[in-house]
């Protein structure tokens, strides 16, 4: 689990200055090498990374069966590829508020469930195997649901466009094959 969120963690900093305003800033960013509807595809040299991004189309937030109000930072569902670390496709997602200990995320595509474990404010596959099968999902999906809990106890449920998305990841994908 350390090395899969090391290598998240290298993605962070390029995610979040680069994509984390995706929906906003798509054009100001350095790195953005393509948009295809709902998801975006970055690249960055040093080291060599890709990946594609999306923020979610829909999101709510429930406590105690209410839907309230909350502050979240960015929301984003990515799949990285980073060749010089053997990355060939890790779905990561953040929620935008550290996840309540211990717990996991939900991501529901098409009736299709698979869990993400959760460290901090990022949730990840246990294994490449899973990312893999998520990956598939995507690509022949509409949308992707991802539910999880907060520190605080707020049920987030976002709601992802799946778009673009295997036009997206073959780009990054492509780009990181280089």
């Amino acid at each position: 689990m350390v090395s899969r969120i090391s290598g998240v963690a290298a993605g962070v900093a390029l995610v979040l200055a680069g994509a984390g305003a995706a929906a906003q800033e798509q054009e100001e960013s350095t790195n953005q090498v393509a948009a295809d509807t709902a998801w975006s595809v970055f690249e960055d040299q040093d080291p060599h990374e890709c990946w594609a991004v999306s923020a979610p189309t829909k999101t709510v937030n429930t406590k105690d069966g209410r839907v309230v109000a909350v502050r979240r930072g960015d929301i984003l569902l990515m799949t990285f590829y980073r060749p010089e670390a053997g990355v060939e496709g890790q779905v990561t997602f953040t929620g935008g508020y550290p996840f309540a200990e211990g717990s996991t995320v939900n991501i529901d595509i098409g009736g299709d469930e698979f869990e993400l474990f959760t460290e901090g404010e990022w949730a990840w596959p246990a294994s490449k195997a899973e990312d893999a099968k998520i990956i598939e999902r995507m690509k022949a999906g509409a949308d992707a649901v991802l539910t999880g809990i907060s520190s605080r106890g707020t049920t987030t449920k976002d709601t992802f466009s799946l778009m673009g998305y295997t036009a997206a990841v073959e780009e990054a994908q492509e780009r990181c094959a280089k």
